[in-house]
């Protein structure tokens, strides 16, 4: 069913990664639809207690896939791809199930907890997804940048809201408005994750966290 996500459980943990490695796992329309549709499945799992969000390859999310926002930008509301039909009817009516369109910020009032393993880059979209989760963990491999001011956008995807409320308004001005990149020792320094472990030993500290 899935295309551009994996699922897997394993209990307690249901793991969710993003899925298309050759692009940095670069995020979709379909990915953002496949994410929603996946994080219901697993908060209605009853073996499922913790649920993990991370990515396929070596990189967490490079962003949004711009080669579809062109698509949008000239009016073709399918440009991302809309996801399979039993993904759509999920939630009739939700606006949120439209990916781009849509906020993410669904993910805060999931009631199982969330982790983000961020295995690798996070980007733009990627780093937004990242923080509402509850709890995030980063890999040594980590880069991250917020990337929205490179682009001469605003604080999209409620990162003007939530990075403040990790970091604290200073730090988060300097992130938004350089967009300028760090890793992962800066990133737990600051408090954007609640630890940066060596790249081999994060799936496993994220586990062992959840049981």
């Amino acid at each position: 069913m899935y295309q551009e996500i994996l699922y897997e459980v394993a209990e307690p943990l249901a793991t969710i990664s993003f899925h298309r490695p050759e692009r940095l796992n670069a995020f979709t329309n379909r990915m953002g639809d496949e994410l929603r549709h996946a994080i219901g499945e697993a908060e209605k799992d009853e073996r499922v207690v913790v649920i993990v969000l991370t990515g396929s390859g070596r990189g967490f999310c490079a962003g949004a896939d711009l080669t579809g926002l062109q698509g949008i930008g000239a009016g073709d509301g399918e440009a991302m791809g809309s996801g399979d039909a039993e993904m759509a009817a999920a939630r009739p009516g939700d606006p949120s199930m439209k990916g781009f369109h849509g906020p993410y910020a669904y993910m805060m009032a999931v009631r199982k907890p969330i982790i983000a393993a961020v295995n690798g880059p996070a980007a733009g979209l990627g780093l937004a997804i990242a923080l509402f989760a509850d709890m995030r963990f980063a890999s040594d491999r980590a880069v991250f940048t917020t990337a929205f001011a490179q682009r001469g956008l605003i604080a999209e995807w409620g990162i003007g809201w939530t990075l403040p409320r990790l970091v604290g308004p200073a730090h988060a001005l300097d992130l938004l408005l350089s967009a300028r990149k760090f890793d992962a020792a800066e990133a737990e320094r600051l408090g954007v994750v609640n630890r940066a472990l060596p790249h081999d030993e994060l799936m496993g500290w994220v586990t062992e966290l959840s049981l």
